[in-house]
């Protein structure tokens, strides 16, 4: 199954960035992927944190859903569509939501990001807990791939990334990490989580992520990639924008979990 993660260099502007969106899903939809991930506030990168609650949206209705939906439908693709902010109960925080979209359009699940991101260093200073409210419930989905096999996909964000309990919770064949990691942050641990975290699940792992200087002054790692259940690197891009393709292979699966069968031997 061909899939493909999308990077991204995402600014202050809802309708330029679904544009940069639309055209980058295209080409992933060109090359033969059938599944596509974007990164995390591929929507927006605000000037400020407060930005964000301004595009709120409720289940089923907005913009970015909209967007997310027809893109779906119109390309063929299972689309999972980064981060969102969706409505809380309150009006002073969202929820940052990943999105997964079948080719038909319709929703089939929602994951709302558990570990929000705090990180101080310097002139550096982020706590996603300033604005947003975090989700409790591991998410995963079933997708039935052209090549007749069912690929279980599990859903997480960013900053989960450092939690590997979550990802032996999901227990999937493919993770999903969309993500707008700091350049500090990124540069020391980004490859190595993603390749651990396939190792210990023994699972394919594909990382959207944002990657560039923003308007609003960020810079963001990118090296979005997909590693494989063996933790090997199949495909990466450094920084800016573009479309990373590769391959999830279920023999590949099945051989690695036969010849080092770890999941299996699990005792705690």
């Amino acid at each position: 199954m061909k899939i493909a993660a999308i990077q991204m260099v995402s600014g202050t502007s809802l309708p330029a960035n679904l544009a940069a969106a639309r055209l980058l899903l295209a080409q992933a939809a060109a090359q033969g992927a059938e599944l596509v991930l974007l990164p995390e506030y591929f929507c927006i990168m605000g000037l400020k944190d407060t930005d964000k609650l301004k595009l709120q949206e409720t289940p089923g209705q907005g913009p970015v859903q909209d967007f997310l939906s027809q893109s779906a439908r119109q390309l063929g693709l299972w689309l999972v569509g980064g981060t969102l902010p969706m409505a809380t109960e309150g009006a002073e925080r969202a929820r940052n939501a990943s999105l997964a979209y079948a080719p038909s359009g319709q929703c089939v699940a929602r994951y709302d990001k558990i570990h929000l991101f705090r990180f101080a260093q310097g002139q550096e200073d982020y706590d996603e807990t300033r604005v947003l409210e975090a989700g409790t419930q591991p998410v995963r989905f079933e997708l039935a791939s052209r090549d007749g096999h069912v690929y279980t996909i599990g859903m997480s964000i960013c900053y989960d990334l450092r939690f590997p309990e979550l990802y032996r919770a999901l227990q999937a064949d493919l993770l999903l990490v969309p993500s707008a990691f700091t350049y500090t942050t990124g540069q020391a641990h980004w490859e190595l989580l993603l390749r651990a975290r396939a190792i210990e699940n023994q699972a394919y792992v594909l990382a959207a992520a944002q990657g560039g200087r923003h308007e609003n002054g960020r810079r963001t790692w990118g090296h979005s990639m997909l590693v494989d259940p063996w933790g090997q690197l199949l495909a990466q891009q450094a920084e800016d924008a573009g479309v990373v393709m590769g391959e999830v292979v279920a023999a590949r699966l099945q051989e690695v979990r036969d010849r080092l069968p770890a999941l299996r031997h699990r005792v705690l």
